[in-house]
């Protein structure tokens, strides 16, 4: 079982990731934001905007909500409106982390842990910014290594 402090660092993980491709997306001329199809679908706004939206669901429901937010069905969003409503998020999740015990973490529904549930949207998140971080990558707005271990070395690096 991983416990609340591997939560919230995961949770911080997904701030500091998604971060950098909002920054990396910040300044993209409209029609590569909002141009569809290159990912199924979606293109770098509709990806972006459906990892906040499942992540919002996930978040809703896990915390007991019978609400659905779904971003994706309403007009396609700027990056500075989007990064704000990711640190809406971000700081929702981190207080309400804070707060669950390892009782908590251990409920089940359906046969599947709430741990389990919040791995699977923090590993969610990776599927969606690597598809994001591909094509600002060939739009010439590359966010860099986002990997954990980077992640784990700045948090390293501000502690001391």
């Amino acid at each position: 079982m991983i416990d609340r402090d591997g939560l919230l660092f995961l949770n911080g993980y997904e701030r500091w990731a998604t971060t950098r491709i909002l920054d990396a997306a910040t300044g993209i001329d409209a029609a590569t934001w909002s141009e569809p199809n290159l990912i199924g679908e979606r293109g770098i706004g509709g990806i972006l905007i459906h990892h906040l939206g499942a992540y919002q669901r996930w978040r809703h429901f896990l915390s007991g909500s019978s609400e659905k937010p779904a971003p994706e069905d309403e007009p396609l969003i700027g990056v500075d409106d989007l990064r704000a409503r990711w640190v809406a998020e971000w700081d929702w999740v981190d207080a309400w982390l804070a707060r669950l015990t390892d009782a908590d973490l251990r409920q089940e529904d359906e046969g599947t842990s709430m741990w389990q549930a919040l791995l699977h949207v923090f590993n969610h998140g990776t599927q969606h910014r690597s598809e994001v971080a591909a094509l600002l990558t060939r739009a010439g707005r590359s966010p860099g290594d986002l990997d954990m271990v980077d992640f784990a070395e700045d948090q390293a690096r501000t502690r001391t």
